[in-house]
């Protein structure tokens, strides 16, 4: 059955279209993102004032954000192969994500929270270029991330789990002076409006091809 879906799903060409577009947009995306963080590390920013983070000792968390995080992924990977409409979803909502934070960041120059903890990911560091990131800060992309599972996901046991681990990881990142709040806070915003317009691109697959479901 999941076979099956997929192969149905690659027999209209909107799918294909809209899926090779898709990873060719992230593909590049994700080539550029170490040369515009090794840019981004050289840049001065503000350092805020963190009401929060001022009466928050830093802890090295970074294991606990790395199973949340990729624990999370892991399950979205099982539900894309049982679903290919979840993808759709999901591939277009990402790119949104990425590029609003690669604006967002651009336009609001920050220097770390004081007491950051280098935030390490072996697998998800490698895309920030040579040096860890401190800079990447508004808005937070952990954070980001599982709330994009969480808006897409379409079973309520998943979208709980995905909440659970978004609101997790946005206290973890705090913890550990990753990112300010408001780093924390504007992350589900933006990446609801993100998710909304992903839904609209994919909307256009579904509309183009009513006999598939």
């Amino acid at each position: 059955m999941k076979q099956s879906k997929w192969r149905e799903a690659w027999q209209q060409p909107v799918f294909r279209q809209m899926l090779v577009a898709g990873v060719l947009i992230l593909a590049a995306i994700l080539a550029a993102l170490p040369y515009f963080f090794d840019h981004l590390e050289q840049r001065n920013g503000m350092v805020l004032q963190d009401w929060v983070l001022e009466r928050l000792p830093a802890v090295n968390v970074s294991i606990f954000i790395f199973v949340l995080i990729w624990g999370v992924f892991v399950l979205g990977i099982v539900r894309i192969v049982q679903e290919p409409r979840l993808f759709q979803v999901m591939i277009w909502s990402y790119i949104l994500v990425t590029a609003s934070r690669l604006i967002s960041i651009s336009l609001v120059p920050l220097n770390p929270p004081v007491g950051l903890i280098s935030l390490v990911d072996p697998l998800a560091n490698p895309f920030y270029g040579k040096h860890f990131m401190t800079k990447d800060l508004f808005y937070s992309g952990h954070t980001s991330s599982l709330f994009l599972f969480f808006f897409c996901f379409e079973k309520k046991a998943d979208k709980i789990i995905a909440l659970l681990a978004a609101l997790t990881v946005g206290i973890l990142v705090l913890v550990q002076h990753v990112h300010y709040t408001i780093d924390v806070l504007a992350a589900p915003v933006f990446t609801w409006i993100c998710c909304y317009c992903g839904k609209k691109i994919a909307g256009v697959y579904q509309k183009a091809s009513p006999s598939w479901k």
